[in-house]
């Protein structure tokens, strides 16, 4: 199934709804999660999964969306409405326009307690690369990640561009994102949001090394 990365975040938003509340979102709960200007936004983002048969809309009521069961074989599709395992999922390689949390993605789930971060993180991120260096992040560490479409200046996120995920501080002018490294050696990235799409898949909230853990 061909989905954009924004269409499979909305998607990947609805299943978790349904896991997590026994219903799907309204309209104007997706309109809130993903900072659209207008329910128009959502309304076309739904009605273009619909055609690609990945949910069915259903008139006359405000939370009239089903999950198709061949949505995202193996993955979305079947996670309405199989139960979710235990423990905090570690997502590793993510697959291009496919969810965070797609089972191709999750390596394994931590049995750790979720309250010893505040908020609870949704999922864990092994950290790949030297570019948060300066922060504390360093490679092989798992990162504990909230998901939220929002971000604020100076939080660290994990971001989506295009194919690539990302984990650095966000900074936001206008238009204009800049993503920057805590690594002098790494330039920051700069996305204009009128000619890109950036999808925030979350901000830390943690961090665990070697059997400990710290807070973000």
């Amino acid at each position: 199934m061909d989905l954009t990365p924004r269409q499979a975040e909305i998607l990947d938003f609805i299943v978790r709804h349904l896991a997590e509340r026994g219903a799907p979102p309204t309209r104007a709960e997706i309109v809130t999660a993903f900072g659209f200007r207008s329910p128009t936004a959502a309304e076309d983002h739904l009605r273009a999964l619909a055609r690609k048969g990945a949910i069915e809309l259903r008139a006359g009521t405000s939370r009239g969306i089903r999950v198709l069961d061949a949505a995202l074989p193996g993955a979305a599709g079947e996670a309405a409405n199989e139960p979710i395992p235990d423990g905090i999922p570690l997502v590793g390689r993510v697959a291009a326009g496919m969810p965070m949390l797609a089972t191709e993605s999750v390596e394994a789930h931590y049995k750790l307690d979720r309250t010893l971060f505040h908020p609870a993180p949704d999922f864990l991120l092994r950290v790949q690369g030297w570019s948060m260096r300066d922060a504390g992040i360093l490679p092989g560490d798992l990162l504990a990640v909230k998901r939220t479409p929002i971000a604020e200046n100076g939080q660290i996120v994990v971001a989506r561009i295009g194919d690539e995920v990302t984990v650095k501080r966000f900074e936001r002018r206008g238009a204009i994102v800049r993503l920057l490294a805590a690594n002098p050696d790494f330039a920051p990235m700069r996305i204009d949001l009128e000619r890109e799409e950036l999808v925030i898949e979350g901000r830390a909230v943690g961090l665990i090394r070697d059997g400990g853990f710290s807070l973000a």
